[in-house]
């Protein structure tokens, strides 16, 4: 059986991952087979369909491989969902509050630590074979929840957000991060080291989005425990150099 990333987190390893849009079904098995360790599918950016989610989370799994997947908003029903369909965590964008990221860790969990709503029989509960005791257990033990801080606001609040029980970690949205700063904010690379000074501090996972090997291995070098590739930029990216090979 696949060792849980919460675990392999808890364990000290530096995970790699890609970030695909729903609609990749080939590109999920690439992946895969290529020996990721993870595969975070895009439902913000990205269509949404459960259905179509639902495939790609079982293509995944069937090469070993989990899934996270980032949701559209905060509404418990989105985490929900996906979690019940057996992605291993949930990656929310915009948070900006603690009260914001109480409520993500909430919509994530079980009570005691949440108000998700409780079914076993979905694909995480293996529809139903698998006791109530023993998905509560399981889900407690491998459910991440990532935030995304992406707004000067998001970093003001950081030092608070990161100390919310329940919170796996922040994974910073450098691009809306750059586009909502005003010239009466602080510079955005100020504020991508506070928020990854404040997880240091913390004790919380940094998850780092990137568009080349260079970046990753940068990226790890400098504290990030997750690092995940937008496949979209790299593709293209390649694309650009291969097209370069066409005489003038």
């Amino acid at each position: 059986m696949t060792t849980a990333l919460k675990a392999r987190l808890a364990a000290g390893d530096k995970l790699l991952g890609a970030l695909l849009r729903l609609g990749t079904e080939e590109l999920v098995e690439m992946v895969a087979v290529s020996g990721f360790d993870f595969v975070l599918l895009d439902t913000e950016h990205g269509a949404a369909d459960v259905g179509e989610l639902r495939r790609h989370l079982v293509l995944a799994e069937t090469h070993g491989v989990p899934v996270l997947v980032r949701v559209g908003g905060h509404e418990p029903a989105l985490a929900l969902r996906v979690l019940d369909a057996g992605a291993q965590g949930v990656v929310a964008p915009h948070v900006d509050t603690p009260e914001q990221a109480e409520a993500l860790v909430a919509s994530a969990h079980y009570p005691p630590t949440g108000l998700r709503g409780f079914a076993t029989y979905g694909r995480a509960g293996r529809f139903g074979l698998v006791s109530p005791a023993e998905h509560a257990r399981v889900a407690a033990e491998t459910t991440l929840v990532f935030g995304m801080v992406e707004s000067p606001a998001g970093v003001r609040a950081v030092d608070a957000i990161v100390r919310t029980p329940g919170l796996d970690g922040i994974m910073v949205g450098t691009a809306d991060l750059r586009a909502s700063s005003t010239a009466d904010d602080p510079d955005p690379a100020e504020g991508l080291a506070a928020v990854h000074r404040s997880l240091a501090t913390a004790g919380r996972h940094r998850m780092d989005i990137v568009n080349g090997r260079a970046q990753a291995e940068a990226s790890f070098a400098d504290g990030a425990a997750l690092v995940v590739y937008n496949l979209t930029a790299t593709v293209m990216g390649h694309l650009a150099d291969l097209r370069g090979a066409r005489p003038a």
